[in-house]
């Protein structure tokens, strides 16, 4: 069997005009054949990764500032239909994007702004590529919505199908955070455990996906379709700035899909003449637990070796990144660079933020503005351009890597004269 025969339509379903908005096909990212636009994730010809590409209509700055609060007002550049806004959806995105002059002075850096996608609608970044997801798996008639998920990707599908009404099934590395089960599990019952790694997981939701008809997989049989919501983080940040680009960003690495997406919408701005095309230095940010990008960058690698992941950071343990090489590409060709910090740098970097912008960071977060730290302290990254740093989730989800260096200051009676000894202030 095929990859493309493994991934059919279910039958007697017909895919409605429009149902994928300007997107015209699909394309492979290695030898350029192309696809119809369906559930298919590989090349038939060389089973390389395949890309959504659109023609394009005219857009203007005055109709995407005119659409919805979310990430729809990005309709016209996503694999979406016309009528999206109708769907039961959870209406992720347009987060906010914070001045960090806190942060900044901290870091010593000149300007700098934290992109918090903590404050989506299960608090994390997921919900962007879930909405796109669930919008092709809707379009193509499947009858489960499901995924392999290092936690947050579980949330937000198990929170997405239950608002559209579908069936989801998720599984997830059966040593992941409490916290981040519970989010699933609350809002679905087919919470699926599995004993391994995420990478086993993968495997595991691959294989389903290939023998089950209608199972929507968000990351695997429709990836092209989710993968595309991580534009809507870099449409955010250019229009959040006054329509135009940041001198350098810092972006999480798992699978690597969002730093090329944010890469990928800077590059359609451009093209649309949204905004004025310059320099952007891209910085891709891993824990060393799970660093196989980082290690191929100082290596001065061309391919990914793949690692068995240790790290805190299990948002970002995919020790075989399906976009890693992609990710190298473009931090060699924007100037930028892939580097990675120990758990313990990740735990006082969750604290650093906190403590500095009032922003509570999941180990993921703490990642990245390690890294950043890291980087300015290394000389790698220009402390005097316009710096965005990205926080993909919220620290309520990973509590336990730092409930040992935060709590109380001191433990005092019920009295003013214990306050006064304790000498607190």
């Amino acid at each position: 069997m095929t990859a493309q025969d493994s991934t059919q339509t279910p039958a007697a379903h017909s895919i409605r005009d429009g149902a994928f908005g300007h997107a015209t096909g699909l394309s492979c990212r290695e030898c350029g054949a192309t696809q119809e636009l369906g559930p298919h994730y590989v090349c038939s010809d060389c089973f390389g990764p395949l890309e959504i590409s659109y023609d394009f209509p005219a857009v203007t700055r005055e109709q995407i500032e005119a659409g919805p609060s979310n990430i729809w007002r990005y309709k016209a550049l996503l694999p979406v239909p016309d009528d999206i806004e109708t769907s039961p959806n959870l209406e992720p995105g347009f987060t906010r994007l914070l001045r960090a002059d806190n942060l900044a002075a901290e870091l010593g850096l000149t300007k700098l702004w934290v992109k918090d996608d903590s404050t989506n609608p299960t608090n994390s970044f997921k919900d962007r590529v879930v909405a796109c997801a669930l919008s092709a798996a809707r379009e193509l008639g499947s009858r489960v919505f499901a995924c392999p998920s290092t936690g947050n990707l579980a949330n937000a599908v198990a929170a997405a199908g239950a608002r559209a009404g579908i069936k989801t099934v998720v599984f997830i590395p059966s040593n992941l955070e409490t916290p981040k089960q519970v989010n699933s599990a609350v809002y679905t019952e087919n919470l699926i455990a599995v004993d391994g790694n995420y990478d086993d997981v993968n495997k595991l939701a691959s294989e389903i996906a290939g023998e089950q008809d209608g199972w929507a997989f968000v990351n695997v049989n429709v990836r092209p379709f989710y993968a595309e919501g991580s534009k809507t983080l870099g449409y955010e940040i250019a229009e959040q700035l006054g329509w135009r680009l940041p001198d350098q960003i810092v972006i999480p690495v798992a699978s690597g899909s969002q730093l090329t997406k944010v890469h990928k919408a800077f590059r359609e701005l451009v093209a649309l003449g949204l905004v004025e095309d310059k320099p952007v230095k891209i910085y891709g940010a891993q824990a060393t637990g799970c660093s196989p990008v980082s290690e191929a960058f100082r290596q001065g690698w061309d391919a990914i070796k793949p690692v068995r992941p240790d790290t805190i950071a299990k948002s970002l343990a995919i020790g075989n990144p399906a976009d890693g090489i992609y990710v190298l590409d473009i931090c060699r060709e924007t100037g930028g660079a892939v580097a990675d910090i120990s758990d313990d740098e990740v735990r006082d970097a969750i604290v650093l933020l906190a403590r500095t912008e009032g922003i509570f960071t999941e180990t993921a977060g703490g990642t990245t503005v390690g890294v950043l730290k890291k980087l300015v302290e290394t000389g790698v990254l220009d402390p005097e351009l316009e710096t965005v740093v990205i926080n993909t989730g919220h620290g309520l989800k990973t509590l336990d890597a730092v409930t040992s260096l935060v709590g109380p200051a001191a433990t005092i009676a019920p009295t003013y004269q214990a306050f006064v000894d304790a000498d607190i202030v």
